[in-house]
């Protein structure tokens, strides 16, 4: 069950209009400068900051260019993927598809409450999922139709299915401060090694 907090429980209660808006926050590497950036999409229609968790992040307007169907959610450790629909055709999303790269990136789905008597947020915005860009499929539109772009969001059980790393190469080992532990993996077990003893032969 859903923890809300006191002013969102009071207009629920009340049982009056709410009017209810999305928010997709990214983290991604960008392709260029290799650094890890975030960008936020949601489904008003103007750029808005939302403080979250005692940051504030910038969220950039897409309106209806963002499709989101209903969130089912189970108990357990199972994968659900959700299907999150964008418009390639927005600078944003252009940005995160192509600057980007979107593999496994984290993403966080947020839902902002509006109260239609004064049209501002009732709370702050409450997560509805954590997980990462499991896939990404940019249809290709027949003449004179619609591009695509859906992404598949799996939850963030997904970790759990991760195998253990028990074999890394030198290479991805040095990025680790310069730790030159492995750089010998290769030829490991391929050439003796004698520890106190005399080998036969002579030679020790």
């Amino acid at each position: 069950m859903r923890d809300y907090g006191s002013a969102t429980l009071t207009n629920l209660q009340a049982r009056g209009g709410i009017v209810s808006r999305v928010l997709i926050w990214f983290s991604a590497r960008n392709r260029s400068t290799n650094a890890v950036e975030t960008m936020g999409l949601w489904t008003g229609a103007d750029h808005e900051t939302f403080t979250i968790n005692a940051v504030s992040r910038l969220y950039y307007g897409a309106g209806n260019v963002v499709e989101l169907p209903q969130l089912t959610f189970q108990a357990g450790l199972a994968v659900r993927i959700h299907r999150l629909g964008l418009s390639p055709l927005t600078p944003e999303v252009m940005q995160l598809i192509r600057g980007y790269d979107v593999r496994f990136a984290p993403v966080e789905i947020h839902r902002a409450l509006y109260s239609t008597d004064t049209r501002l947020l009732i709370e702050e915005p409450h997560r509805l999922l954590t997980g990462f860009i499991d896939e990404v499929d940019l249809g290709t539109p027949a003449v004179g139709g619609t591009s695509s772009c859906v992404l598949g969001i799996a939850t963030s059980a997904r970790v759990l299915t991760q195998n253990l790393a028990l074999k890394k190469s030198d290479e991805t080992q040095r990025l680790r401060s310069g730790d030159r532990i492995r750089r010998w993996g290769d030829v490991s077990g391929s050439v003796e090694v004698w520890w106190g003893a005399t080998r036969q032969g002579g030679g020790s």
